[in-house]
């Protein structure tokens, strides 16, 4: 019989749980509530929230709402995004995650501070995250995803490094040794370490899940980083293993002859899916 384990780790992040948590109370008062981008990126989800009322936009559209309820997910946004509301009357949901916001403040702070020095950040062009770190530097800060893209630094002046909070770890150090090889003696280097731990703490934890098992369905969005970044770990550890994002994904000749499956995801998987993707397996089983 083929036994199947759910990784207790995997699932949502504390800031991802707040943001629907918000969603859902504001939901349940009747009243049309907008979301400004996918709430969490993963599509089963979004499409629950869809069904209950949520209705997703993206900037374009905020910009032409007026006298509306609007709330920002968990990734943050930048200033000019409040300033938009502000002007058009929209009330605010702030769902930004704690540790986000915190990031976007140090940000904000040193920037103010040293306007002249580099403010580079580990990260992913593009992510909803780090539009809103960059923000906080009038567009200024530089945004690095490699070591190729960090030896295009000016190393001749001040670098201040952060990081987006669900990057890795070990990719984080990479950039900072570089940094520190290259640095001016004449120039400043400093680097923060701000990944969130709730997140940081989940790679060892789901490799070692990883190794546990015959087989590893790791359920995820396509578009989520961290849901990459986690799988590829996986992988690592037990190269027979399959990222789907739903359950009807799921090939049951996977498991010829295997004895266990773990199924695991990201921070924005949602435990209702692992669990409904057991299911779909042990359905065709038949039980």
């Amino acid at each position: 019989m083929l036994q199947i384990e759910i990784d207790s780790g995997s699932g949502f992040c504390f800031g991802v749980t707040t943001a629907i948590k918000k969603a859902e109370e504001k939901l349940a008062d009747g009243n049309t509530l907008y979301c400004l981008g996918d709430i969490v990126h993963n599509g089963m989800e979004v499409e629950r929230l869809h069904a209950n009322g949520l209705v997703t936009i993206n900037h374009e559209e905020l910009d032409r709402l007026h006298d509306v309820k609007v709330l920002l997910r968990a990734h943050g946004e930048p200033p000019e995004t409040y300033a938009l509301a502000e002007k058009n009357h929209i009330d605010i949901i702030d769902a930004t995650c704690p540790v986000v916001l915190q990031l976007q403040r140090r940000i904000k702070k040193q920037f103010d501070a040293n306007p002249q020095a580099q403010i580079v950040i580990f990260g992913k062009n593009g992510h909803a995250e780090v539009l809103g770190l960059v923000g906080q530097t009038c567009g200024k800060a530089i945004v690095v995803e490699n070591v190729e893209d960090v030896a295009r630094l000016d190393y001749s002046r001040d670098i201040y490094l952060y990081s987006q909070t669900t990057k890795s770890l070990d990719g984080f150090h990479r950039v900072i040794d570089y940094i520190q090889a290259h640095i001016a003696p004449t120039a400043t280097f400093r680097s923060f370490d701000t990944i969130c731990r709730q997140v940081a703490n989940r790679m060892p934890n789901i490799g070692s899940f990883a190794s546990r098992h015959d087989i590893i369905v790791f359920v995820c969005g396509r578009k989520s980083s961290n849901g990459k970044v986690l799988f590829n770990e996986c992988r690592r550890v037990n190269p027979n293993s399959h990222l789907i994002e739903k359950p009807e994904e799921i090939d049951m000749t996977w498991f010829d002859g295997l004895a266990s499956v773990g199924i695991c995801g990201a921070t924005s998987t949602p435990k209702w899916l692992m669990e409904q993707c057991r299911d779909y397996i042990l359905d065709r089983m038949g039980r």
